[in-house]
C-alpha cells in the first residue's frame, strides 16, 4: 500500500508541475478533492484513484499522441506488462487487447493496427522472452526523444498493469525496464 501512496505523491507532483506550466500557481487546487481523507481508508481506492489520474493525464494530452512512435512504443509496452510473469493466458490477452482499444488516447489509432501489433510483441515474449523483451524496449526507446510521448508510454503501461486491481512485482520491474529505456526515472512513477 506504501507504494501506491508514494505513487500518488509523486504523480501529484507531477500533475502540479504540469499545471504550472500555464498559469503558476494553479497547479497548487488540483490536490484537493483527489486524496482528501479518503486515500487510507482503502488502498483499492488510492489504486483506482491513481490509474484514473494516469487516465485523465493522458487524455488531456491526446492530441499530442498522434505519432507512430507513441502507438508502437505504447504496443511494446501493453505486451510487456501482460506478459511481465512470462506467460500470458488467452483471457489476459483478450483483457489487454480490450483495455487497448477502448483507452481514450489509443483511438487516435485504428484498432486493427494496435492488436497487431500488441500481438507481435505477446508472441515474441512468448517464442523467446528475453529476445522478445530486448525488440519491445528498443521499439519503447524510440519514443524517448519526446519527453512527453515517453511519459504517456509508461502511463499506458501503468493503466494496463493496475486495471486488474493488482500491481505485480513483475509488471513494476517491467515498467522499471521501460522507464530506464526512455531515460525516465523509474521513481516519477514510483517503481
Amino acid at each position: 500500500m506504501a507504494m501506491w501512496d508514494k505513487i500518488k505523491d509523486q504523480a501529484k507532483t507531477f500533475q502540479q508541475s504540469q499545471g504550472t506550466r500555464g498559469a503558476s500557481g494553479s497547479g497548487q487546487g488540483s490536490h484537493g478533492p483527489a486524496g482528501s481523507g479518503r486515500s487510507g481508508s482503502s488502498s483499492g481506492g488510492s489504486k483506482a484513484q491513481l490509474i484514473g489520474m494516469f487516465k485523465s493525464q493522458l487524455a488531456s494530452a491526446k492530441n499530442e499522441l498522434k505519432s507512430g512512435a507513441y502507438r508502437d512504443a505504447s504496443m511494446a509496452m501493453c505486451a510487456l506488462v501482460a506478459a511481465a510473469d512470462g506467460r500470458v493466458e488467452p483471457a489476459e490477452r483478450q483483457r489487454v487487447e480490450e483495455l487497448i482499444v477502448s483507452n481514450e488516447v489509443l483511438q487516435n489509432f485504428p484498432a486493427d493496427q494496435l492488436r497487431q501489433r500488441f500481438n507481435q510483441h505477446v508472441d515474441r515474449l512468448l517464442a523467446n522472452f528475453e529476445q522478445g523483451k530486448a525488440e519491445a524496449l528498443q521499439v519503447i526507446a524510440k519514443a524517448a526523444k519526446k519527453p512527453a510521448e515517453a511519459r504517456a508510454v509508461v502511463q499506458t503501461g501503468m493503466v494496463v498493469a493496475g486495471a486488474d486491481g493488482s500491481f505485480e512485482p513483475s509488471e513494476q520491474y517491467a515498467i522499471r525496464e521501460a522507464c530506464t529505456a526512455l531515460n525516465i526515472p523509474p521513481s516519477e512513477f514510483g517503481v
